[in-house]
C-alpha cells in the first residue's frame, strides 16, 4: 500500500485545525503529515493502523499521533454494506508542529506537555475510561475560537500529559532517534545494536562494547532499557519485519530471514507474541487487497 503525504491546511495563520465529522465510514488512506493529531472516535468501530501497530478500536477511542507518524483508521466491514445505516462520528484536532514550540522546549511549566509530544512519536492510545473523562475538555476546544481555543488546547494537552492511563503503539524503532542517552556507555551499545541487530549478536561482543563482563552488562542493560538484550533485539527485528510486510515486496519467508531470524517457526512464534497476529494475518489486515477478514486463520509452519 502506498503512503500519502498529507499537507495539513491550517486555517489562516492558526496553529490549530479542528474537524467534527459524521461519515458512513473512515475514508482517509494510509498517510502521514507534519502536524500532531488528536483523534477521538465518538461512535464507531474498526481497526487502527499506527506505523507497525495494528489494533481494534471501539467508541471512545482516543489517540494522539506525533508528527510524520504513518497511520490510518479502517471501519469494520459492516460499515461498507450498501444497506448500512450506521455512521462513524469522530473529532480530529491537529496542532502545527511548531505549536508553542519555544515555550514547550524551554519553560518548566510545559515540561509535561513536552514529554507527551515526545511520546506521541510512537502514538499514544488513552484508556476508554480516561477518554470518557477527557471528552468534555475536547469539546471545549471544539466549541471555542481564537485566543480561548489556544488556551483550551493547552489545558487539554496538559490534562492528557498528566495521566498514566495510556499505552504506546508503534514499536521501539520509532523512538530510537528520540533516545536521551544518559551515558556514553549506553549510547555506544545502542549504536552497536542499531547497526547490527539484523545479524547474529553475541552477548560477549555487546558486553565488550560497554566495557563490562557479560553478567554486569545484563544487569546494566535491563536497568537502562527495561528489557533483556534478547527481548530488545527481538523487538527491533519484529518492528523491522512489520515495516517490510507493510512495504509488501517480500513473502513472509523472505521477511523472516531478512529481519534477522534463521528459523521460520521461531519467527512466527515471536511475531505473534509481539504483535498478536501471525505474520500472514498481519499482512492481510494491512493491505487493501485483503480487506475482508479471513474466515479461519491458517496455522503457519
Amino acid at each position: 500500500m502506498k503512503i500519502m503525504h498529507e499537507q495539513v491546511d491550517l486555517p489562516g495563520r492558526s496553529k490549530i485545525r479542528i474537524k467534527l465529522q459524521e461519515k458512513p465510514h473512515f475514508t482517509y488512506p494510509w498517510h502521514f503529515h507534519s502536524a500532531y493529531e488528536l483523534l477521538y472516535v465518538l461512535d464507531g468501530s474498526g481497526t487502527s493502523f499506527v506505523a507497525d501497530h495494528i489494533e481494534e478500536f471501539q467508541s471512545d477511542d482516543l489517540v494522539l499521533l506525533g508528527t510524520n507518524l504513518p497511520h490510518f483508521w479502517k471501519s469494520d466491514e459492516s460499515y461498507y454494506d450498501p444497506d448500512n445505516q450506521k455512521k462513524i462520528t469522530y473529532v480530529v484536532i491537529q496542532f502545527s508542529n511548531d505549536f508553542f514550540k519555544e515555550a514547550i522546549s524551554e519553560y518548566p511549566e510545559f515540561f509535561r506537555i513536552k514529554e507527551l509530544l515526545e511520546r506521541s512519536g510512537r502514538g499514544v492510545r488513552f484508556s476508554k475510561g480516561f477518554a470518557e473523562k477527557a471528552r468534555r475538555k475536547i469539546f471545549k476546544v471544539v466549541k471555542s475560537s481564537g485566543f480561548e481555543r489556544m488556551l483550551r488546547a493547552l489545558e487539554l494537552l496538559n490534562y492528557l500529559a498528566k495521566t498514566e492511563e495510556y499505552k504506546l503503539l508503534a514499536g521501539e524503532l520509532y523512538r530510537v532517534e528520540n533516545h536521551d542517552f544518559t551515558s556514553d556507555r549506553l549510547a555506544k551499545v545502542m549504536n552497536y545494536l542499531n547497526s547490527n541487530y539484523l545479524d547474529k549478536i553475541e552477548l560477549g561482543k555487546v558486553a565488550a562494547v560497554a566495557n563490562l563482563n557479560p553478567s554486569a552488562f545484563c544487569r546494566f542493560f535491563k536497568e537502562k532499557s527495561g528489557k533483556s538484550l534478547v527481548e530488545f533485539i527481538n523487538d527491533m527485528r519484529i518492528n523491522y519485519a512489520c515495516m517490510l510486510m507493510i512495504e509488501g515486496k517480500m513473502t513472509v519467508t523472505q521477511v523472516c530471514y531478512e529481519s534477522g531470524f534463521n528459523n521460520q517457526s521461531n519467527f512466527n512464534r515471536i511475531f505473534k507474541k509481539y504483535t498478536g497476529f501471525t505474520p500472514t494475518l498481519y499482512s492481510q489486515k494491512f493491505h487493501k487487497n485483503s480487506d475482508l477478514k479471513p474466515k479461519e486463520e491458517v496455522p503457519e509452519a
